[in-house]
C-alpha cells in the first residue's frame, strides 16, 4: 500500500467512527510518514533497534485543554507507512492494523492512556 492509500484507508476508518466520537474530533490532522526516525524514537523513550512505532498522537488531549489556553496548531496523528507495510504485508491485515493504530491514537486524543487503551484491546 502506498502512503496515499494508507491515508485513504485512515480516512475510511474516520468516516466509520461512531458519530459521538467523530463530532468531537476537532482540529486534528492525519498524516502519513515513511518512518519515525531514530531520533524521534529516542525522544519518545523508545529503542530504535528494538521498538516499532506504527502511529503517534501529538497534541493536547481533550481532558487537559482549557478555554484559557486554546491550541494554536492542530493536533496531529501520524501513521508510519514503513513499519506498517513491513510488518503487515497482507493487505487485509494492513487495513486492520491501520484501523487499530488510528483508533489507538484517537484514544490518546480523548485522554485515554496506554494502560486503558490496552485494556480496551487497542
Amino acid at each position: 500500500m502506498t502512503d496515499k492509500e494508507i491515508r485513504a484507508e485512515a480516512l475510511r476508518v474516520l468516516e466509520r467512527l461512531p458519530q459521538e466520537f467523530r463530532s468531537r474530533l476537532h482540529n486534528v490532522e492525519i498524516v502519513v510518514e515513511k518512518e519515525a526516525g531514530k531520533k524521534r524514537l529516542r525522544d519518545l523513550g523508545l529503542d530504535p533497534k528494538r521498538d516499532v512505532l506504527y502511529g503517534l498522537y501529538e497534541g493536547i488531549p481533550l481532558p487537559e485543554r482549557s478555554v484559557f489556553n486554546p491550541p494554536i496548531l492542530p493536533d496531529k496523528i501520524t501513521l508510519f507507512s514503513g513499519p506498517l507495510a513491513r510488518d503487515f504485508p497482507d493487505p487485509d491485515e494492513l487495513r486492520k492494523e491501520i484501523r487499530l493504530t488510528l483508533i489507538h491514537e484517537i484514544a490518546h486524543y480523548f485522554g485515554i492512556d496506554e494502560e486503558e487503551i490496552e485494556k480496551l484491546g487497542y
